[in-house]
């Protein structure tokens, strides 16, 4: 386990990070792909590989419309915290909105992982603490990462253990988010 660096401070080094993208709401293609894009755009951040776009059966309150889902993967000088920041900055940009915990959205991005780091801070936890329960992440995270460790087992092999029951690619091309 890494040390953690402090929010705010200026890391010499990039750091490996992956991200975890959705919604249902409005095109969540081109909100995931504006994300991709605001985040690659910066000096900061550098977007390195994305996977497929995944379209999901709602997960935790499943009355409302499919998602679409992808990950990516990112280099990055910020601190976990202030990617997480940068995430929520994105998405408040696009008018995402926490009405109910997994209700419907324009966007979500999720901090999933950080180097090996493990942090458990307020509002903050890395690795995502429901990610291995995840097929919605898990197969979009195998796309581009399958032998990240996490949480003791490579991703492959959590979602060798995952319920990918009505996941299906929408899109098989990788470069779906460059417009």
């Amino acid at each position: 386990m890494n040390t953690v660096p402090e929010t705010g401070a200026a890391l010499a080094d990039w750091q490996r990070a992956t991200l975890g993208l959705g919604g249902n709401i409005g095109d969540p293609r081109t909100a995931m792909a504006a994300a991709l894009q605001a985040l690659d755009g910066r000096d900061d951040c550098r977007v390195r590989a994305v996977s497929r776009l995944y379209r999901t059966p709602p997960w935790g309150k499943i009355d409302q419309a499919d998602f679409f889902n992808s990950c990516a993967l990112i280099e990055t000088r910020l601190s976990p915290k202030d990617l997480l920041d940068l995430c929520l900055s994105i998405e408040r940009g696009m008018k995402r909105v926490r009405l109910e915990r997994w209700g419907p959205r324009t966007i979500d991005i999720d901090l999933l992982t950080y180097g090996d780091c493990q942090v458990h801070e307020e509002g903050l936890d890395v690795p995502h603490p429901r990610m291995v329960e995840r097929g919605f992440v898990l197969m979009p995270l195998a796309d581009i990462a399958p032998e990240l460790m996490v949480l003791g087992k490579t991703v492959s092999a959590w979602l060798d253990q995952a319920d990918t029951v009505g996941i299906v690619v929408a899109d098989e091309a990788t470069d779906w988010w460059r417009g």
